[in-house]
Parts: C-alpha cells; structure tokens; sequence
C-alpha cells in the first residue's frame, strides 16, 4: 500500500498545473472563503469581481 501510495504522489508532483486549472482553483477558493462570510454571495459574484480585478488590478503600496 505504501509503495501505491508513493507511485501517486511522484505522479501528483510531475504534473504541471495548466492556467485554466490555476483560475479554476483560485475562483473556488475565493467562492468558498467568500461563501463562509457572507451567504449571498454566488460564483457568479466571483467570477464578475475576478474579472473586474484583471481589468482593473489593485496596487499594494508597500509599508516603509
């Protein structure tokens, strides 16, 4: 079993995460965290505030 185990964990560190998964992943995570804090929020919301953001990013100005 341990040997089965470790064959998919090799397998899981080769694969390269495409960028339509990585935005995938990233709108899940925001739906769930946005999810928790407020119960009106729906993926669409997310998906509307995440394309808004690229068309419009927000600087950090860094702390001096």
């Amino acid at each position: 079993m341990a040997s089965e185990l470790e064959k998919l964990l090799e397998l899981a560190r080769q694969k390269t995460v495409t960028a339509e998964e990585r935005a995938a992943q990233r709108l899940s995570f925001a739906y769930g965290n946005a999810k928790m804090a407020d119960a009106r929020v729906t993926r669409e919301t997310i998906e509307r505030a995440s394309v808004d953001l690229e068309e419009h990013p927000v600087t950090i100005p860094e702390k001096k």
